[in-house]
């Protein structure tokens, strides 16, 4: 089983790359989900965050920034759903 380490997401910190590919900070999806976001989906309406397709070139861990967003999400205690060909 593959384990995915979040260390990095522990202390709140707005200026955080989370999405590289549309230069999406943690501080935006934390605003989205403050203004409703509840889902992915909604923070990809509203902030364009896991739209992209150069996860792999650009995050320097060569990951889709779902897992990012997947953590900000369960720490506000709201539901995360893989959408399909995020990796």
């Amino acid at each position: 089983m593959k384990t995915v380490d979040f260390h990095h997401l522990k202390t709140i910190d707005p200026g955080k790359m989370i999405c590289y590919c549309n230069h999406v900070t943690q501080g935006q999806i934390e605003e989205a989900m403050k203004q409703g976001a509840k889902t992915l989906s909604d923070i990809q309406k509203i902030t364009g965050a896991c739209t992209g397709n150069q996860c792999k070139e650009l995050n320097p861990s060569g990951k889709c920034c779902s897992g990012d967003i997947h953590r900000l999400l369960k720490n506000e205690g709201l539901v995360y759903i893989k959408p399909s060909g995020c990796s």
